[in-house]
This record gives structure tokens, C-alpha cells and sequence, in this order.
């Protein structure tokens, strides 16, 4: 798809720029819906700019609701047969997919977790922990619960006293300049424990959904960890290949 070099403006945010050109394109027509956009090395080449200003330019168009992203051969995770694109936010994406959540935060804190350190090679073994559950906002059936682990950072130290940003952990990360650029998942089986079973309202041993998701940034440092047990009545995995 062959377009024109695109000059940016001196002194104005290029991600921003970026995405609301690419935003223009699509809701004018010029892309139309299902169309794929440029590759990242045609929209580097495009705007002049760095891969990384780019991923952060398709990061904001994903934000406004108006992509999602694919790579090869893949996996992602549906609610009721909708894929969720957590590329903008776990809460976004689910409303998106019409689930009528309620987010209830268990716990925002700095913990200590050798294991997990040595398990993600970090040499801080101090995390930010945090944990919600998300019930139906009509009769407060279960939906997930999330366990995320962040590595302790300047960026990131003083959330637990000031809370995430606007009530949402992906909001927090990139206002703290932490940019997810690739990382892995796993999926199995989980039944619910008796702790857990109590927070979501299930009687013990229903089987869940688990994945672990590990992101990271361009550079590769670790940026979350995050353990999320999924009702399978909603949810499931779906593969493309």
C-alpha cells in the first residue's frame, strides 16, 4: 500500500501525529474497514521517524479504538466470540466486547517475590502487586480475576499511594512511559482454590481459564507479569494460523 512521506510538524508530539493522520485516513475511507495498514517499516520510511515512534503512534491508534494488531501465527483470547484486544487496556477491551463489568481492586501494594524475580531474571525482587476481580455489573456473576506484578521502578514507585491513573493499569504504564513492544503467554487449566473461589462466588474446583502473560519493552526488560483466571462461560482461546 504505497502512500506519500508524510511530513510531521516540528515540536509536536510524532506518535500523536501519527496516529491522527493514520486516524483521518480510515475515517475518511482512504482505509477502509478490515484493510491492512502499512508495514512498520513502510510507515518508518513514511514519516521519517524511528520503529519505536511508530509502535508508539499504532499504540495511540489502538487507544482511539480504531486497530487491532496481529503478528504471524497467533492466539487471543475472546469474551462471548468477540477477541478482546487488551492492546488498549484489559477494562477498555472488555467493554468493547460487551461485557458489562465491575472492577473491584483487591490489592495495591509493594511486595517482595525472589522467586518470581529469578523466574523473569530481574535482580529487584521488589513488585508492585496488583490484584482485581470483575464481576457482572447486572447479578455479579464471575468473570476474571487479575494478578498483575510489576517491576519496582522510579517510574512506578509511588502508585500504590496515588492509585492507578484514571482507575486503569494500562493508563498508569504509559503515562509512566512503559511501552509493551512483545512478550509471551501461556494457557491452561486452574481450578479455583478456596480463596478464590470465596472472592469470585464459586464453589470450589470450578475449573478456569488461566494465563500467565509476561510483556516487555523494546529493550527487553520486563514491564508485567500478570496471572488472570478467566470464566470459560465468556471466555475462551482462539487460534489463527
Amino acid at each position: 500500500m504505497a502512500r506519500r512521506a508524510t511530513q510531521l510538524i516540528p515540536g509536536t508530539g510524532k506518535p500523536e501525529q501519527i496516529a491522527t493522520v493514520l486516524e483521518h485516513e480510515i475515517r475518511s475511507g482512504v482505509l477502509g474497514f478490515g484493510d491492512r495498514l502499512q508495514s512498520e517499516s513502510e510507515l518508518v520510511q513514511r514519516f521519517s521517524v524511528s520503529r519505536n515512534t511508530v509502535r508508539k503512534g499504532l499504540e495511540e491508534l489502538s487507544s482511539r479504538g480504531l486497530i487491532t494488531t496481529k503478528v504471524g501465527i497467533g492466539s487471543f483470547v475472546t469474551f462471548d466470540g468477540t477477541p478482546v484486544d487488551d492492546a488498549i487496556g484489559w477494562s477498555r477491551a472488555l467493554a468493547n466486547a460487551g461485557a458489562n463489568a465491575e472492577t473491584r481492586t483487591l490489592r495495591l501494594e509493594i511486595i517482595e517475590d525472589a522467586d518470581l524475580a529469578a523466574r523473569l531474571g530481574v535482580e529487584n525482587a521488589s513488585f508492585i502487586a496488583v490484584d482485581r476481580v470483575r464481576t457482572n455489573a447486572d447479578d455479579g456473576h464471575a468473570i476474571s480475576i487479575e494478578r498483575s506484578r510489576l517491576p519496582l521502578s522510579a517510574e512506578l514507585e509511588d502508585v500504590p499511594l496515588r492509585g492507578l491513573r484514571e482507575g486503569s493499569l494500562h493508563q498508569t504504564l504509559r503515562a509512566a512511559g512503559l511501552m509493551p513492544d512483545h512478550g509471551e503467554e501461556w494457557v491452561d487449566i486452574e481450578m479455583l482454590s478456596a480463596a478464590d473461589a470465596a472472592i469470585l462466588d464459586c464453589a470450589v474446583g470450578t475449573p478456569f481459564l488461566r494465563t500467565r502473560r509476561l510483556t516487555r519493552a523494546a529493550d527487553g526488560h520486563t514491564i508485567e507479569f500478570v496471572t488472570s483466571l478467566l470464566n470459560p462461560a465468556h471466555f475462551a482461546l482462539h487460534l489463527e494460523f
